[in-house]
């Protein structure tokens, strides 16, 4: 069966995006080499209660940096394909790994957020929701966090660190999601970070087809499981158009 007739035809669609899909807009992975004044850094050394603990200002700055990376960008063609994907499916999961708004912007309006968002920082002491200032100003070093008007603790990026566990209903939400479809795209993800890189096999295990979307192949061991290799951003709106002409 064609691809996009298991789209088409699908009751409950999932769709399972990582950091190749935000890429395509221009937003810099984890893999990619920090540049600037964080050149010399290691993202996985920032992204810890530790290293925020050791140095709140480092730490904040550089996420800074990313959130305004991120309201510069704008949603691509793949996020675009997806939002107009649940106006046609009878029921439709969005489920990410990244922790920008892009799909939101490109009217996504629920999404279940894995790792949390750059967007919604809370107080590292008592997690309380803290506000921020609406900025374009560029964060080019070291800036001491915003302070909680609860107990005047830091603020912290409200994204889940490494040794961090996942939201407890997010992570529950999807899985109970890849249970239930009959169809998952797996689009622009490494497939390597855990537990969220369990979702599409979940989906497998419980008869669903599986279509991959990545630059890289990914090894299908399933008659359910499927790999296109390729940008998304181009990809996945060829599909929909097959499934869903005009």
């Amino acid at each position: 069966m064609p691809l996009f007739e298991l789209i088409r035809d699908a009751k409950h669609l999932v769709v399972f995006t990582g950091a190749g899909v935000s890429a395509e807009s221009g937003i810099a992975t984890f893999r990619d080499a920090l540049t600037g004044l964080w050149e010399r850094y290691d993202p996985a050394q920032l992204a810890t209660a530790e290293a925020f603990r050791r140095d709140p200002a480092l730490v904040w700055g550089w996420y800074e940096s990313r959130r305004l990376q991120v309201l510069k960008a704008q949603p691509n063609p793949a996020h675009r394909a997806i939002a107009a994907l649940a106006r046609q499916v009878p029921e439709l999961t969005l489920i990410t790994q990244n922790v920008d708004d892009l799909h939101e912007r490109a009217g996504s309006p629920e999404v279940i957020h894995l790792h949390g968002s750059l967007h919604h920082p809370r107080c590292f002491a008592c997690n309380r929701p803290i506000a921020l200032e609406p900025t374009s100003v560029a964060v080019n070093g070291p800036q001491e966090p915003p302070r909680c008007q609860g107990c005047n603790g830091r603020a912290r990026p409200g994204v889940v660190w490494f040794g961090e566990a996942l939201p407890e209903r997010a992570i529950r939400t999807a899985m109970d999601a890849a249970k239930r479809c009959d169809c998952l795209l797996s689009i622009g993800t490494s497939g390597v970070v855990m537990p969220a890189a369990l979702i599409p096999q979940v989906a497998l295990e419980a008869g669903a087809n599986v279509i991959h979307i990545n630059m890289q192949p990914v090894e299908c061991r399933a008659d359910n499981e499927h790999s296109l290799i390729g940008a998304a951003g181009k990809l996945l709106p060829a599909l929909c158009q097959q499934a869903f002409p005009a």
